[in-house]
């Protein structure tokens, strides 16, 4: 979804239409932290699938993985609108960027506060659960070199 609305995004802002262009920007939005949210998921799950191998049980898994993928962006979204949905809108409204024709977040700080710095949480998110798998991994390959070392003695 978000490749779509990003491809079709300059032909709607074409219609010159503020209720569309700000439509097609949430969207844009709601489905580009959807898609970093996703990705934060993933790593929970590749960390709970190869350091917290046994004893792992999380009722309704999948509903909850739902629930966050889908709904903390959600919030997000709507805490933006919340404080003013003129947030959103077309670039070539704005003076800095006379010749965009892109419908997208408006503002700066809530730019870099709503997609660069949730990005930048998910990225240490992720860097961390690498991380912690890498050195599960190492010590898993220790622990069998040094078994096969004490099988051929």
């Amino acid at each position: 979804m978000l490749n779509i609305v990003f491809l079709t995004n300059s032909w709607l802002t074409s219609f010159n239409q503020p209720g569309l262009c700000i439509t097609v920007a949430v969207l844009l939005h709601y489905f580009l932290l959807a898609a970093f949210t996703w990705m934060c998921l993933e790593s929970v799950h590749f960390y709970l699938a190869l350091v917290k191998v046994f004893n792992v049980y999380v009722p309704k898994y999948i509903l909850k993985c739902c629930i966050a993928g889908w709904g903390i962006p959600a919030i997000v979204i709507t805490f933006v609108l919340i404080i003013n949905k003129d947030f959103y809108g077309n670039g070539s409204l704005s003076k800095s960027h006379p010749y965009s024709n892109f419908c997208w977040i408006q503002d700066n700080t809530v730019f870099y506060i709503s997609v660069v710095a949730y990005f930048f949480l998910i990225f240490l998110t992720n860097t961390a659960m690498f991380i912690t798998v890498l050195l599960q991994i190492h010590s898993v390959k220790t622990r069998t070199q040094k078994t096969s070392r004490s099988w051929k003695r």
